[in-house]
């Protein structure tokens, strides 16, 4: 009798040590478990924020880009506007400056004609 009830505390302990090694399994499982599924978890929070930190970069470049291409256009046309208002002026003043060497031209022809007629005139 003796010897079964050492048989039995025996298997007692045994069971009841394998049941403490299943609790303590488990226990590391869950932990395990709860880590793997964090770092996961992490894991994909981090590449969804990156992702959306890259897609407004972008979307502040190309927008930078646009104003960028925008400015240049409307300096490039403000200069061909005043170049042409310019060229404009110039051909305009260059033509106001003919027509007065052309007045003066004719003012002087007109006094030439003038003398050489007080000259025929005094010849006769």
């Amino acid at each position: 009798m003796y010897a079964a009830k050492l048989f039995s505390i025996d298997i007692y302990c045994l069971v009841s040590t394998a049941m403490s090694n299943s609790t303590q399994q488990a226990f590391f499982l869950g932990r395990a478990l709860a880590t793997a599924v964090s770092e996961q978890l992490e894991k994909a929070v981090t590449e969804g924020l990156s992702a959306v930190g890259r897609f407004d970069a972008e979307q502040r470049e190309s927008l930078r880009q646009f104003t960028e291409t925008v400015f240049e256009r409307a300096q490039q046309q403000a200069t061909t506007a005043t170049s042409s208002t310019s060229a404009e002026g110039q051909t305009g003043a260059t033509s106001e400056d003919l027509q007065a060497t052309i007045d003066t031209l004719r003012a002087e022809i007109a006094q030439v004609r003038v003398a050489v007629q007080q000259y025929r005139s005094t010849l006769d």
